[in-house]
């Protein structure tokens, strides 16, 4: 396979985790026979700094030229003036439009290394394996926006809107997936006060009837499914959300695994994923990004973690490309060598065994080649790996 992957890197620690997701990408190449040409492009503040815009057009055109687009981060603290013209959070929105990205996948595991480190007792933790689905181009994140004086002081308003046409697309991804899954759908919504919520219950419930009659549906609110997480996280197997209660949700979820840092994302649109339902080639790009954010706390340290990344890697192979074993072998490696204790900081199980960003994807990588034994190749250096 050829495939054009469009690189933005980002903002804070963006470029340290890409860096090792891309190094990644090669030794895939190399192992598989395939050819991935990489290029990349500005989203976010650096975008600012060099062009004035968060969201670049000839960022939109790279992407938009590509198979799939791998992000690292957006945002940080010298672009957070609440009264700037302009945000590097906008260049990300942006992009989710451009693509039509409007499912957001985002897989909750918990390592059994890593199962100390969470906040939850390990008990809480056995056998979690949660697929959240958020709707990401509507709702309220979306909806118009106004603020106006009144009587000394000020009114803002955020309107929430969904159609059903936006509904029952997300809902169909989210019952796909969960039909290779244990073909059990959480709607997760607020419909005992909200009528977007309540829209949102009857098209799923119609769309699951009439489509999915294989995947069993239960309805959830949304303040009783973030307790729910704490209580018992695995008794979840995929959920589908609206954008607002989803970003919520994951980060909480996210948080209970042990480190953000672990967590990847896909951001996906019509014809930009492939489905064991209906494989074939896709026409429009997905996004893949880690969840953790720009962190520009520990920018330039070394110390960040790129599993989440990689992991994006790995979506990235089965999603937009459909190349199923290569995505299962970047995952393998990724778990041999967190069972083995190495690890960034964040992760690592005893001072001997923490690594630097680049170390750690350093070992993921040799991992990967040595899943083929006596094949003759070896993990590519970073040098041979830098985007064209």
């Amino acid at each position: 396979m050829r495939a054009s992957i469009a690189v933005l890197p980002g903002d804070g620690i963006g470029p340290e985790v890409t860096s090792e997701a891309v190094h990644i990408l090669h030794v895939v190449a190399e192992r598989w026979g395939h050819t991935f040409d990489t290029q990349e492009g500005l989203i976010g503040g650096c975008a600012i700094d060099f062009t004035r815009e968060p969201l670049p057009a000839e960022t939109t055109r790279l992407a938009l030229r590509a198979d799939a687009v791998l992000l690292g981060a957006v945002g940080g603290p010298r672009w957070s003036d609440p009264n700037a013209a302009v945000r590097p959070e906008e260049g990300l929105l942006g992009l989710r439009k451009a693509l039509g990205t409007y499912a957001n996948l985002r897989p909750i595991s918990v390592h059994p290394a890593l199962a100390a480190a969470s906040p939850l007792k390990p008990d809480r933790l056995a056998g979690v394996d949660v697929l959240f689905v958020r709707e990401l181009t509507g709702g309220i994140y979306f909806g118009e926006k106004t603020r106006q004086s009144i009587d000394g002081g000020e009114r803002a308003t955020d309107l929430c809107v969904y159609t059903t046409e936006e509904i029952e697309r997300v809902v169909r991804v989210a019952a796909r997936l969960a039909r290779e899954r244990q073909r059990r759908l959480t709607s997760v919504d607020k419909a005992n006060v909200l009528e977007t919520s309540r829209l949102w219950r009857r098209v799923t419930e119609r769309v699951m009837h009439d489509e999915f009659p294989d995947v069993t549906l239960d309805h959830m609110l949304v303040d009783a499914c973030a307790m729910k997480l704490v209580q018992s996280f695995f008794a979840f197997d995929a959920a589908a959300t609206e954008n607002l209660f989803g970003d919520i949700l994951t980060d909480e979820a996210s948080m209970l695994t042990g480190s953000i840092g672990m967590l990847p994302s896909a951001s996906l649109g019509e014809a930009s994923w492939w489905s064991e339902d209906a494989p074939g080639p896709t026409t429009r790009p997905g996004l893949y990004e880690p969840v953790h954010g720009s962190a520009p706390d520990i920018a330039g340290r070394g110390v960040a973690n790129p599993i989440g990344a990689i992991l994006s890697v790995a979506m990235l192979l089965r999603h937009s490309l459909g190349l199923h074993e290569e995505a299962r072998a970047v995952e393998q490696a990724v778990n041999a060598v967190v069972a083995d204790g190495w690890g960034t900081p964040d992760i690592a199980s005893a001072e001997g065994l923490r690594c630097t960003t680049r170390e750690l994807g350093e070992r993921i990588a040799d991992r990967l080649v040595g899943q083929r034994e006596d094949d003759g190749t070896h993990a590519l250096s970073h040098e041979a790996t830098q985007v064209t």
